[in-house]
């Protein structure tokens, strides 16, 4: 279990990145959803000890994370959201480069590691390949290799799928899912499907501060019967934003569609079949009413 208790973060240039975050999070995969500049690399790094905070608590287990960093480490494989690889090394040696720096320093017991690592990630019979000469994808599965080493209970991935192509995106998700039986991961990320895939519980945050957390699919099923849509022209738009609150507007075969947030139908409007995207985007632009949601 990993417990943050009013994080607070205020960086030298004033912005406060971070303000009373409060969080449980059990194992399995835990999303954290929210816009970029929400301060969700922030939390990470915190929670990562690669930064302070300036208040609050974080516990994982019966480890103090402020008072003991390097117990925490032992414990923690992190994949940030860019990392940086050596030109002309292999998978193979910089993966085992990596291991003797967290500690494997026995040669068979680090080969055997190494290998297996590799062949979790599908990437044994690219071992020999550069890292650099990757894929986007192969990298984030690389990235993943290096943060299983000492097979860590907590894990913190930032923004793992973003840019990759459905089919390594459909892999990396495989693989989280393959890895949180018994661990706590954290997927930060701001793409709201990965969330509604991979997730049994989530929180939305904004502006440093936890606006939701619950699980995906009762936070979906709270809005069923409030919103609506309909396809719009331009000259539509200011007069149904005066009058309705606007969830989202999308492109469909080169159309507008609008969806909207209402307890009756508005004219004109159909009812939405609602996805998590609807609420992830209503809580950002209105905020959360617990009249209506029971997932907290």
């Amino acid at each position: 279990m990993l417990t943050i208790s009013n994080v607070s973060k205020t960086y030298d240039n004033g912005i406060k990145a971070l303000d009373q975050v409060s969080l449980n999070i059990s194992n399995g995969v835990f999303g954290l959803l929210g816009p970029n500049g929400a301060g969700k690399s922030s939390l990470m790094r915190t929670i990562a000890t690669l930064q302070l905070a300036d208040s609050g608590q974080i516990k994982f287990a019966d480890i103090d994370v402020f008072d003991q960093p390097q117990a925490l480490r032992k414990k923690l494989g992190y994949l940030p959201q860019d990392f940086g690889v050596y030109p002309k090394v292999s998978a193979y040696d910089m993966l085992s480069h990596i291991a003797v720096l967290k500690g494997l320093t026995n040669k068979g017991q680090r080969h055997e590691t190494v290998e297996g690592l590799l062949a979790h990630t599908n990437l044994y019979e690219h071992r020999k390949n550069y890292v650099s000469a990757f894929s986007g994808g192969m990298r984030q599965r690389f990235g993943i290799a290096q943060a299983l080493l000492g097979d860590p209970d907590l894990l913190i991935v930032d923004e793992p799928t973003a840019g990759l192509d459905p089919e390594e995106r459909n892999r990396f998700h495989n693989l989280l899912v393959s890895l949180a039986e018994k661990k706590v991961v954290i997927l930060s990320t701001h793409i709201v499907d990965d969330v509604s895939i991979l997730c049994e519980d989530m929180a939305i945050l904004g502006n440093g501060k936890i606006l939701l957390q619950g699980n995906p699919i009762k936070v979906t099923e709270s809005l069923k019967g409030k919103v609506w849509r309909k396809t719009v022209l331009p000259l539509e738009f200011d007069e149904i934003a005066q009058n309705h609150k606007i969830i989202s507007t999308r492109l469909f075969a080169g159309r507008t569609v609008m969806h909207v947030l209402s307890d009756d139908m508005p004219d004109g409007f159909e009812s939405a079949p609602v996805s998590l995207e609807d609420a992830y985007f209503r809580v950002l632009k209105y905020g959360h009413d617990s009249s209506d949601y029971t997932a907290m």
